[in-house]
């Protein structure tokens, strides 16, 4: 048994089975995949040993013996990081690492709190191999040949693993034709080809990417800009112009999903203000408005509701896309209707690359952290907390020339759902998941802070003379907690249930408009010809993918960024088509086929825009276009000693 245990082979062999069982493991416990058939589970177990032999093969038989135990030992430890790297950032995302996300590091390092409530003590398991590995190692290699391994069955040990690849890859496209051309489909990718080969296709998209903008021509926008005006909606002119010279103040509720409007926990109302808004008919509140985002999260809502584009379907457009050229709401609300814009938010400017996107929006002024007292007592998980937030920021909006567009960003109700003794006396829920158990506690805070920064506008002047926008901007609690979310909602969750999930609060107010629920389908796509129709703007000279929920030829069909979507007729989630009426499953008609391709052109038109910046070449009648050079986001005076040190360095 030594004299197997010390050869330079059986060293090889264990790694790859180390490694195949570990990342086998992973895809079992971490990740939901959707495994519905036996083949789809053969290609989860190949993949890894696949990549083992490739990888591992050629770092260690083709060198010399001693130096190749160090090489492979550094590849199975940078191919276990980037596991790990995806298993917490599933955790988070409910989604997988991209190359675009490297770029996004700064996002990634203010996780800080969140990476590590993300980490469970069953996490060793992906260090423990590697560590036995390395004992291995250290015990063998001087037992070793110093020549180098036989190239012949080096050579055919490598064909192996090549073999085994060019078979997965043909099985996967007999169960899932098309498979490589399904780039917004990360799962679909990760379940057929595995976590490393995902990385390596996922590579080449982004490269791929990177070379369309300079590829890319005048005429190349023709095709959106004629499907745009093949797909606007013309306003209602019961609505057009009822907002026409008011301020808009809109209100970024984090990661608040639909499903806490009127719910009640052990008898309490969770957001009690909040449904008096909605059923005082307070607002004109949208019970079918979707969150559209991706990869991107918030920044992909701000993306979305701000330009009428989606996001990318890898990485952020903030951080990928920052200079682009952009024909947003900030710009055209200036041009069109002299708007002064700003952002409010309780975090620094380089969170999500804003201080660089937002010159390129046309922002004019952005109050971030520097701006608000950062003490201690005020600051929790990723910033400043929404009650001392909202107070301080009444101020600020009286300080700004009107009209103004104003966007607020609220973050206490932000994974891992942190709230400090003190701030709330309401009850978490009592699941046993902690994310769900605490996600009510900071929802009610948020409810609670906006309710006092509404009679704050009304005391400032600024309530009767604006429009007020709410919405959420994407789910808070992810389908990795659907066990634990089926106890709040009663039912179990299906594919068609979790769909249903991403709804998002949009709520309208404007002085003199009467409220209520507005059962219209639609999504954040839809926020900016809605916006503008409202103060009298036409969006028909713009590229915009959403039309006006007001509009009596608005669109129904919610597109997921994913090529999924709901309407008030069908939902189409993997594949399968469902009766958004019913929830049960049916065959689709030739219309709901036509409205999946439709999707998928939008999504197709959008993301050629974005990589191409495409709106360079398209300039509207009376346009002109934002020069990020004009803008510049100065230090605010409200750091404290600590922060003032560290922006200094």
């Amino acid at each position: 048994m030594t004299r197997i245990l010390t050869k330079r082979m059986t060293f090889f062999w264990i790694a790859v089975v180390l490694f195949t069982v570990k990342t086998y493991t992973s895809y079992q416990l971490e990740f939901q995949l959707g495994i519905k058939n036996a083949l789809q589970s053969f290609l989860l177990m190949i993949n890894p040993i696949s990549t083992g032999i490739i990888v591992f093969g050629l770092v260690f038989l083709f060198s010399k013996s001693r130096r190749a135990g160090i090489y492979l030992l550094t590849a199975y430890f940078l191919l276990s990081f980037l596991l790990y790297t995806n298993v917490l950032y599933y955790r988070f995302f409910t989604d997988f690492f991209t190359w675009p996300t490297i770029f996004q590091t700064d996002n990634l390092g203010n996780m800080g709190g969140s990476i590590t409530g993300l980490m469970e003590w069953h996490d060793l398991i992906y260090a423990l191999d590697v560590v036995l590995l390395a004992a291995l190692y250290i015990w063998s290699y001087k037992s070793w040949p110093k020549k180098v391994a036989i190239r012949k069955r080096s050579s055919l040990i490598l064909a192996t693993g090549v073999i085994i690849l060019l078979a997965n890859i043909s099985l996967a496209e007999v169960d899932r034709p098309q498979l490589l051309s399904r780039t917004f489909d990360r799962t679909y990718l990760v379940k057929y080809l595995g976590v490393y080969n995902y990385t390596v296709y996922d590579a080449i998209q982004s490269a791929k990417s990177s070379s369309q903008r300079a590829l890319a021509s005048a005429p190349d926008v023709n095709e959106a800009k004629t499907y745009t005006d093949e797909h606007y909606a013309k306003p209602n002119s019961e609505y057009f112009g009822k907002a026409k010279g008011m301020n808009i103040i809109k209100i970024h509720l984090e990661s608040f999903q639909s499903f806490l409007i009127n719910y009640k926990l052990d008898g309490q109302e969770v957001t009690p203000f909040l449904n008096s808004l909605v059923n005082g008919k307070q607002v004109t509140y949208f019970d079918n408005f979707f969150h559209q985002t991706g990869q991107g999260k918030t920044a992909d809502a701000e993306l979305i509701m701000d330009t009428s584009l989606f996001g990318l379907p890898q990485g952020s457009a903030f951080s990928l896309k920052g200079r682009n050229t952009f024909q947003s709401a900030e710009g055209i609300l200036n041009q069109r209707g002299n708007y002064t814009s700003a952002v409010l938010h309780g975090d620094y400017k380089t969170f999500w690359n804003r201080d660089e996107v937002y010159k390129s929006l046309g922002v004019d002024k952005f109050f971030d952290a520097s701006y608000y007292n950062m003490v201690e007592g005020n600051v929790v998980n990723y910033g400043l907390k929404d009650k001392p937030f909202f107070d301080e920021s009444i101020p600020k909006l009286q300080s700004l020339p009107q009209p103004f567009y104003a966007h607020l960003l609220t973050l206490t109700n932000h994974f891992p759902f942190v709230t400090e003794e003190g701030d709330t006396d309401f009850p978490a829920a009592q699941t046993g998941d902690g994310v769900v158990d605490r996600y009510f506690q900071t929802a009610h805070y948020l409810d609670e802070a906006l309710q006092k920064f509404f009679t704050d506008l009304k005391a400032a002047g600024l309530y009767d003379n604006s429009m007020i926008m709410i919405y959420g901007d994407h789910y808070g609690i992810s389908e990795n907690h659907n066990k634990a979310m089926e106890q709040i909602v009663g039912k179990e969750i299906t594919p068609f249930e979790n769909a249903q999930l991403q709804r998002v609060p949009f709520m309208i107010r404007v002085p003199g408009m009467q409220g209520g629920v507005n059962h219209t389908y639609g999504g954040e796509i839809d926020a900016l010809p809605t916006i503008l129709h409202l103060v009298g703007i036409d969006s028909k000279p713009y590229i915009q993918f959403g039309t006006d929920l007001f509009s009596k030829q608005h669109d129904p069909v919610v597109a997921f960024r994913n090529g999924d979507f709901v309407s008030n007729r069908w939902t189409s989630i993997d594949g399968v088509y469902y009766d958004s009426t019913t929830g049960l499953e049916i065959e689709p008609t030739d219309e709901a086929k036509a409205a999946k391709k439709k999707v998928g052109k939008e999504l197709e038109l959008s993301d050629q825009i974005l990589y191409g910046d495409l709106l360079r070449f398209y300039k509207p009648e009376g346009w002109k276009a934002i020069d990020p050079s004009k803008y510049f986001y100065k230090v605010g005076d409200g750091l404290t000693e600590n922060e003032t040190e560290k922006s200094t360095k």
